[in-house]
């Protein structure tokens, strides 16, 4: 006879439902990005986004892996984290082809790789939930270098740069879930967010304010881990 699937157990799945809704979003978003339609991919992915935001949080508060042990949302998120935040990035930086085309089938090369062996990594996350080595966010990178639009080589740098970082030591931020500093932290984050909501209603023609304000954030975001990581007092209260 079958157990009868219980309350908690439904919701429990309905989050993973969730985070599995993703996977269609990176769907769209590949569609759109094969397509040239660069503002339609980023808006699928900062969907995806969102949903990756949001799911943590109700698996914790709805005890997820306590309800359904032999379903693994960690397995289920790095799947669609590494098709939203890695693949579909690096496909539409080769697509673009603004660094020409041997740097830019170079750069996606360089992208997928070392991001596959970062997430083999089981020691990314400190103990203040800071990821250890940059957290291959290329779906932010790549979108910056849309809406900046620095050059190739100055692009190609960046990537370069980030990949190399991805096996050094050094602390990068996780804006909601690191505790120091986590009211600037987010405000600078929703900066970024809200002027990279302008640059997409802008057709990604950008006004210079708005490339200004994207790469001066994304600077930002990229070393302020590092830099608390340098003061580990920095942003700490007393109690």
């Amino acid at each position: 006879m079958k157990k009868r699937v219980t309350a908690p157990q439904a919701k429990a799945f309905s989050v993973h439902l969730l985070t599995a809704s993703g996977s269609f979003l990176a769907f769209l978003s590949l569609v759109a990005a094969s397509e040239l339609r660069w503002p339609a991919m980023f808006w699928w992915l900062g969907l995806a986004l969102l949903v990756d935001g949001i799911d943590g949080p109700i698996a914790r508060k709805l005890q997820v892996k306590e309800v359904l042990p032999n379903w693994s949302g960690d397995m289920l998120d790095n799947v669609i984290d590494y098709v939203t935040y890695v693949l579909i990035p690096a496909f539409a930086l080769y697509q673009r082809g603004f660094m020409g085309e041997g740097l830019s089938f170079l750069s996606a090369a360089i992208i997928v790789i070392s991001s596959a062996v970062y997430y083999a990594d089981t020691g990314m996350k400190t103990r203040e939930n800071f990821f250890r080595g940059f957290p291959v966010v290329w779906n932010m990178v790549v979108f910056t270098l849309f809406v900046a639009e620095p050059g190739e080589w100055v692009s190609f740098g960046v990537v370069l740069i980030c990949a190399i970082f991805t096996f050094l030591p050094v602390n990068f931020l996780h804006p909601v879930r690191v505790i120091r500093l986590r009211t600037l932290n987010l405000t600078v984050f929703f900066i970024w967010c809200g002027l990279g909501a302008i640059a997409l209603l802008q057709n990604m023609h950008a006004d210079q304010w708005i490339k200004i304000g994207v790469a001066v954030s994304s600077v930002y975001l990229f070393f302020v881990g590092a830099i608390m990581q340098l003061f580990p007092r920095l942003g700490a209260t007393n109690s």
